[in-house]
């Protein structure tokens, strides 16, 4: 076996135009040769190391985990008659593709990370396609494919992410305690902070001020509408503890279960720089918060009680389950049918987490890591009938568990040096961020035997 290989410039024909970003966009079409007749495992190692490295690349880009990450790069080495090594983060990987003769190594990255389970579910149709018919096809056509799922376009438009938003927050709120009013003012706020959220990402504004904008949007487009109310309806000010619901969109679920599940698999760099990932979003999210809660005068408070019996309130935590779920796949360019099927997951298991806290006193926690397994077990029998993505389906159906209303009290406490207080509440987020991916591994060593073992 040879050292790793070398490529000089003559290697390959000069670029035309060299990116101007500053993460330089990489040139593909340099790696291979528009050949739409000798099948791929016949080209060289340099091409059909860029077809493993290009394929890994566009899976971590859509937000799956490492373990996902690899063993699609594994099947397209196979095929095309290579061993690949890779080692992955949260926006780069390592990887090294060998044959009997040579070694060749690439480091690549991206500029950014996000979700996106319409193209991850293309990709895994083509992963599944390429397994069985790859080896007839070429370079050229490989590289066509991939072009056509990396330029698709977004299912939705901004206002219409920002709906789903709204639809998902306003249900969370009523989850948590909250009312007509509180849904209606997080309805509003969650819409317009999302909305901007997705127009400043659209025009590449960097992570964290499009998260302290968006956060301080929906805060403020709260207490607008609860104002308009006051005057309108004469509501009672008590309604102000639901501002937290309105900036819940921004909590970052995907990245924290994702980050547990890469850990259990011993990708620890992936799960740390998911987990380092999803604490910065939501440290930001929730300081932007308190300081703007400071600066007009919200309190996080409790809920005023609902008048409604034990039945009437298990009615209706099935369908506010169902719509928070939709919202948030929505926000994961979920097409429709997606993201109804993972509703109906998160309806049956989020409210069996709640069902169970209420009627049998079981921590928390505990509680989650039910709800999660139930939602494991849901996903792997619906996979089975309905090709999709199984994290495409089972992390929404269980975001809307991740505790965000614990995770800001936590940080709105602590901001006021109440160490103790601020303390309890992390101490609870804490419990239930880690049993719910725990569910979720659960599920997939009990359904998945590749999953199930190391090697």
């Amino acid at each position: 076996m040879s050292k790793d290989k070398e490529i000089s410039a003559n290697d390959f024909e000069p670029t035309e135009h060299l990116s101007d970003k500053h993460h330089m966009a990489i040139p593909w079409h340099d790696f291979f040769t528009n050949d739409n007749f000798t099948p791929a495992y016949e080209a060289n190692l340099v091409e059909r190391a860029a077809i493993v490295g290009r394929i890994g690349l566009m899976m971590l880009s859509y937000g799956t985990g490492a373990w996902r990450v690899r063993d699609s790069m594994n099947t397209v080495a196979r095929t095309l008659k290579m061993t690949c090594s890779v080692d992955i983060g949260l926006v780069s990987l390592e990887y090294t593709c060998m044959d009997a003769h040579h070694s060749y190594t690439q480091a690549i990255s991206l500029p950014s990370t996000s979700v996106n389970t319409t193209k991850l579910s293309q990709m895994e149709r083509f992963i599944k396609e390429f397994d069985q018919n790859g080896s007839e096809m070429t370079i050229g056509e490989i590289h066509s494919r991939l072009e056509e799922i990396a330029h698709s376009k977004g299912n939705y438009a901004p206002y219409q992410v920002g709906l789903a938003a709204a639809l998902a927050c306003s249900a969370f709120v009523f989850l948590l305690g909250g009312g007509p009013v509180e849904m209606f003012c997080s309805f509003i706020g969650a819409g317009l902070g999302n909305y901007v959220r997705r127009k400043m990402i659209d025009h590449h504004i960097t992570l964290f001020a499009g998260v302290a904008v968006a956060v301080a949007v929906a805060c403020l487009s709260y207490l607008l509408a609860l104002s308009l109310m006051q005057l309108t309806f004469n509501v009672s000010s008590r309604h102000e503890a639901g501002y937290i619901g309105a900036m819940l969109f921004i909590i970052p679920g995907f990245p924290f279960i994702t980050s547990g599940l890469d850990i259990s698999k011993l990708d620890m760099r992936s799960g740390l720089e998911r987990m380092t990932y999803a604490i910065a979003i939501i440290t930001v999210a929730t300081l932007v918060g308190w300081i703007v809660a400071l600066m007009v005068n919200l309190r996080p408070e409790n809920f005023q009680a609902l008048p409604l019996s034990a039945l009437m309130l298990f009615l209706l935590r099935l369908p506010a389950s169902f719509c928070g779920v939709f919202g948030f796949s929505i926000m994961f360019n979920s097409t429709p049918k997606m993201a109804a099927i993972a509703g109906c997951i998160g309806a049956i298991a989020n409210t069996l987490r709640l069902e169970l806290t209420d009627l049998t006193g079981i921590p928390a926690g505990a509680a989650a890591f039910l709800g999660a397994l139930v939602a494991g077990l849901l996903a792997s029998i619906v996979k089975r009938k309905i090709q999709y993505p199984q994290i495409s389906i089972t992390v929404p159906s269980i975001v809307i568990m991740v505790p965000g209303l614990y995770m800001y009290r936590a940080m709105y406490n602590i901001g006021l040096t109440s160490i103790s207080v601020g303390t309890l509440w992390m101490t609870k987020a804490l419990m239930i961020v880690v049993f719910l991916p725990m569910g979720l591994i659960a599920a997939r060593i009990l359904t998945d035997s590749k999953w199930r073992h190391n090697g």
